[in-house]
Order: C-alpha cells, then sequence, then structure tokens
C-alpha cells in the first residue's frame, strides 16, 4: 500500500539508533535478473501453492522489486512467465504482457544553480531540487518572503501574500529535540501552488542517506500532462542555513512570517530518460461470445520499496515496532519512553536466547503486496482450468504503487481495453496478515473492506452476499471502519482501485491492514497467516467469478466524480 510521505526509512534508523545496535556489515545478496523460478502449483488454490509462490516472489533475490529498476523487471518477469504458462493472452503493448509506465526526471546538476545578490549556489550541495510537473514555474527575478515554520495554517504565512514569489519555510525540532527536516511536500505544493517556488531551510539537517534517496532520478508517468486546471506548479527545494539566510538577507529564525527579502535569479534544470517499471497485464477470455468483450479488472501491485544500503538488526527493529509502531510505517517514527523500552528489551532478550543478531537490509514486501500478486497469479490458475466465467476477467498487475499509484495512474488512462468495457474492478494489497496480534479486532478472515458502495449499492451487496453463502468457517470478517468518510488513513485514496473509481468503475478493496512489519524490512513471509490467506483468496476466487459470470453489469447508483480532482475519502 501507498504511503503519504517517505519516512520509513528514517524510522529504521530511529529504531536501530534507540537500540544501539550500532553499524552492521552489508548483506552478501546475490541476484541474477530474470524472472523468479516457476512454482509447480496445482489448479487448486492452496495454502502449500500460496506459501510456495509467495517464498519466491518475496526472497531476498527479489531485492525489494523497487520501481523504475532492474528489480522491478526480474519480478514483471516471473510474473509474465506464469501467464504465458497459465494460458493467458497477452494484453500490454506490442502484444506483449509488459506495458511501460514509467519515465525518470533526473536534475542537471552542471545546468542547476541559484543566485542570490552575486553568491551562486550549486545544486545538489547547497540546495537539493525535487520533480514536481512537467511544467514548472521559474524562479528567476522572485521576490523571497519568509513563509513561517511548516506544521498547520496558524504558523504558515497567508497564500495571498506568497503568489509568484518563492515562499521559504523553516521546520520545527523533532520530538527529541533534534533539528527538524521532514515537510509535507504535496501539502505545500497544494496550499501555495500559486507560488514560484517552494523552499524548506533544512537540508543541514537532511540524514545523509535521506539526501541521497531525495536526489536521486524521479518516477514520473510517460507522456505525463498537466491537468487542464493548472498551468504549472511551483519548483521545490530544500537548502541549507546559508542559502536560506542569503535568501532572506538575515537569520530566518530571528525574523517575522511574511518577511521579504531578497530576488533570486539563475535555473533548476531535469532531464528525462526512460526508465524500467512495468504493468503486467493479462486477460482470461470469457466463454460467452455476447459478454467475453467485457471485462472484470482484478489488480493488485508488483512492486515494493527496494532495500538499504546499511542494514539494521531485523529482530531488534521488530521488536521495537511491536511496542513502539505497531503500524510499521503508518505510526509516526518517535523515541521510545522508559517502561517502552524496557517492553522492547524483554522481548529482545527472549529472541536473543533463540538465535543472534540478523542483519536484514531487504524490504522483502511479502504482505505488501507479494501477498496480493500471488494471490492473483493463483486465481488465475484456478479460473485458467476452467469452467471459464462468460466475461472476461483483466489480469492488471501495476507497478510503482509505492511510488504513488503511478501504474494504475497510467493504465486507467491508457487502458489496453476500451475503458467502458470494464464492469468492476476488484483489487487486493496486503492480504496475508489481519490477526489479533497484528492489529486490534484482528482474526483469521479479517478484512478492511473498502469502496463497495461508493458507486453501486448493488456491488456491494454482491460482496456481501458471497461471503454470507460461504461456510461459516470459511466466511469473511469485513471491517467497514476504514471506509468512513475523512478516515484519516485515507485508504480509499491510496491503492490501484482509485484510479479505476475516479473514471466511474465501480471498485471494491480488500485488505487485512497494517501491522508492525508495513514498509519494514521485516515484511517476510515467515509472518503471513497463511490459513487467513488463502481464506481471503479462495473468497476473492468466488467474488471475481460471480461478478464475471453476471449477465448484466453491476449499476453505478451513485455520484461519480470528476476525474481530474484531487482524490477525498
Amino acid at each position: 500500500m501507498s504511503v503519504h510521505a517517505t519516512t520509513e526509512r528514517a524510522a529504521l534508523r530511529l529504531a536501530t539508533t534507540l537500540l544501539a545496535l550500532g553499524t552492521l556489515a552489508a548483506c552478501s545478496t546475490t541476484a541474477s535478473v530474470g524472472g523468479a523460478p516457476s512454482i509447480g502449483t496445482s489448479s487448486a488454490i492452496t495454502v502449500d501453492d500460496l506459501r510456495a509462490r509467495l517464498y519466491a516472489y518475496a526472497a531476498d533475490s527479489m531485492m525489494g522489486r523497487d520501481a523504475p529498476g532492474p528489480w522491478n523487471d526480474k519480478a514483471t518477469d516471473y510474473i509474465a512467465g506464469e501467464m504465458r504458462r497459465l494460458g493467458l493472452e497477452p494484453a500490454g503493448e506490442n502484444g506483449t504482457y509488459f506495458q511501460s509506465v514509467l519515465i525518470t526526471q533526473t536534475l542537471d546538476v552542471a545546468a542547476s544553480s541559484i543566485t542570490v545578490d552575486g553568491q551562486t549556489f550549486r545544486a545538489n550541495t547547497d540546495f537539493l531540487p525535487r520533480w514536481q510537473a512537467p511544467v514548472m514555474r521559474s524562479i528567476a527575478g522572485a521576490q523571497v518572503v519568509h513563509g513561517g515554520t511548516w506544521g498547520s495554517a496558524n504558523t504558515m504565512v497567508d497564500p495571498a501574500q506568497t503568489a509568484g514569489k518563492v515562499v521559504l519555510f523553516l521546520v520545527p525540532p523533532q520530538p527529541n529535540g533534534q533539528p527538524g527536516w521532514q515537510a509535507n511536500r504535496a501539502a505545500l505544493t497544494q496550499r501555495y501552488a500559486n507560488a514560484a517556488g517552494i523552499v524548506v531551510a533544512s537540508l543541514d539537517a537532511m540524514p545523509a542517506e535521506t539526501r541521497a534517496e531525495l536526489g536521486a532520478a524521479t518516477p514520473a508517468l510517460r507522456g505525463q500532462q498537466m491537468p487542464p486546471t493548472m498551468s504549472a506548479l511551483p519548483q521545490f527545494f530544500y537548502v541549507t542555513g546559508a542559502a536560506a539566510r542569503a535568501m532572506l538577507g538575515g537569520d530566518p529564525a530571528g525574523m517575522q512570517m511574511g518577511a521579504t527579502g531578497r530576488t533570486v535569479g539563475g535555473s533548476i534544470v531535469f532531464r528525462e530518460t526512460a526508465a524500467q517499471a512495468r504493468n503486467v497485464v493479462a486477460v482470461l477470455r470469457g466463454s460467452d461470445p455476447a459478454l467475453r468483450n467485457t471485462y472484470v479488472a482484478v489488480g493488485s501491485h508488483n512492486d515494493h520499496v527496494g532495500f538499504n544500503r546499511t542494514p539494521v538488526d531485523h529482530d531488534s527493529l521488530r521488536a521495537f515496532n511491536a511496542v513502539v509502531r505497531p503500524g510499521g510505517a503508518d505510526n509516526p517514527a518517535r523515541a521510545a519512553t522508559p517502561d517502552e523500552m524496557t517492553r522492547v528489551r524483554a522481548i529482545l532478550d527472549s529472541l536473543r536466547r533463540i538465535r543472534p543478531a540478523r542483519p536484514d537490509s531487504i524490504f522483502n514486501g511479502a504482505d505488501d503486496d507479494g501477498s496480493g500478486t500471488i494471490a492473483m497469479i493463483e486465481i488465475a490458475e484456478a479460473m485458467a482450468a476452467g469452467p471459464r466465467p462468460k466475461r472476461s476477467i483483466l489480469f492488471v498487475f501495476h507497478t510503482a504503487e509505492e511510488d504513488g499509484l503511478l501504474g494504475a495512474a497510467y493504465y486507467a488512462e491508457h487502458s489496453t481495453v476500451p475503458r467502458d468495457s470494464i464492469v468492476a474492478m476488484v483489487n487486493m494489497d496486503m492480504i496475508g496478515r489481519g490477526a489479533a496480534t497484528d492489529l486490534p479486532g484482528g482474526r483469521p478472515g479479517y478484512v478492511q473492506l473498502i469502496g463497495s458502495r461508493r458507486l453501486s449499492t448493488q456491488l456491494g451487496d454482491l460482496v456481501e452476499a458471497v461471503n454470507a453463502r460461504r461456510p461459516e468457517s470459511a466466511r469473511l470478517f469485513f471491517d467497514y471502519q476504514y471506509d468512513a468518510n475523512g478516515h484519516p488513513q485515507q485508504y480509499y485514496c491510496r491503492s490501484d482501485h482509485y484510479h479505476y473509481a475516479r473514471f466511474g468503475i465501480p471498485v471494491v478493496f480488500l485488505s487485512a491492514g497494517g501491522h508492525r512489519d508495513y514498509h519494514q524490512v521485516t515484511d517476510e513471509p515467515q509472518y503471513i497467516e497463511y490459513d487467513s490467506f488463502h481464506r481471503v483468496t479462495t473468497y476473492l476466487h468466488e467474488l471475481i467469478g460471480e461478478l464475471g459470470n453476471r449477465t448484466s453489469r453491476v449499476v453505478v447508483d451513485k455520484p461519480k466524480q470528476d476525474p481530474n480532482a484531487q482524490c477525498r475519502q
């Protein structure tokens, strides 16, 4: 599942420091680029098949499946190979199973600089730019204004004062008193969309690993266009304290919010290159001549978040998160209280009696979203064995979900089947956990249900009916609380189904919810609840088959949104 801010790697460092683990030697993992080995499986959906496939797909050799990059190609090679072996039709580009999705925007360091009163500041040294959009405003000749401190509207300048200007923000200190560096780029860009540039004066405090990560090439959609309501976005960059003082003509900490500074010059230049990131698209052709050109779309995402160059101790991190961050990356990184550290130590001591420290640097993504990916392959295998549903089943394994639902966004805009021929979309993301030890109310068959009635009451009723007719021991337990309007977790906006829903396609999203291993190196196959995973997968098989055999489309009886509007839950 996608996150709103990329803070999880910083959290890993925090946990490691708190537990005084020290620096560990780099893991020696070797892998060759090319699909994971095909697993000998049966046409039935079994616990053993789910386990065997997931251990292969979320293995260390897959290096976290990050997109763009060669490891995402390795993952998608495996998926395409399985679709081919099962006899599904390729439905990507040019007769293949693949749909290329991304390009990367790379900063041209030599061509990028900022000038203030004769001083020149260097890209990636004095300031760190982020790519925002295909068209960004020029900062040349713009006046700098003090934006206040990132946080609430009360601590930030009125956007009316910043149109056409470069607005510079400070960042409050971290809870442990260390200098802060994080600010929400998306929120600042939305609030100050009419500015020429948005500057965050926190580059000095930014950890070196984060600085390198943010300075890397930025993935973007192929052929991306500006929204019709917007001509350009402001530039966005972090600056050192020295650059901030030059831009404002004094120490920002001693200046009033809204104070005007100097005029800046220079330019920021990004270059576009091709990227390794692919959707895998396959069709199981329906059996009914009148319905086989309509589709039930089934989706998961094939990527995860890669690996760290510096490993941490697996058990220490997991013990820390069990107490301090039970939601993994969905909980803010913070220091543990003395009582919490005592509990962490007790867990860790019990593990140390069993085994020594285990260096770990790979975000395996077994649950996120290895579980959804493997469930889809198993469902495809079961359906291919027959009997086939009347409608065709469109399997879309989206890439770059972790970069902001980019694969789904691209497919929704460039569907390889007529978009209005898709009658419904079923999305699965993180369906392998859900135990009571993962979250309150968890149990075998626990599922968070999102979006099932947001466009179609009939779809929501069907989702319930399919579950009700299953044997009691096989039923799922639906939790609708995360589908509430305005829920702070915003799950409706955080997975791939949203890009189908914004075009009026009825969707249902199933997830077993978050846990301590979410977006952590500890999200590994050994922690999956396989009996529950099997229960959810077999339910999805039945639901997709029910949708595929309906002679009529589920009725859309709720208002459709503007497809270009911002997602709101």
